[in-house]
């Protein structure tokens, strides 16, 4: 599956009719640093791969059966 795709389905997650909400909490100046850094050089806004990275981390746990 694509970067677009993951993206595009992350999206799905919230519909044009609901007010996006705030996600607030700390990261090190470093890790911040290397976040953005990754999503700009893919060209990706930072909630768009953090939407990304979730959509992938609930698809490995579930198929791998945790249930953390």
């Amino acid at each position: 599956m694509s970067n677009r795709n993951l993206v595009e389905l992350s999206s799905k997650a919230s519909t044009g009719n609901e007010k996006d909400a705030s996600l607030n909490f700390k990261v090190s100046p470093k890790f911040k640093k290397e976040f953005k850094g990754f999503a700009v050089a893919h060209g990706i806004s930072m909630t768009d791969l953090l939407k990304e990275g979730f959509e992938l981390a609930r698809k490995i746990r579930q198929r791998d059966g945790a249930s953390d």
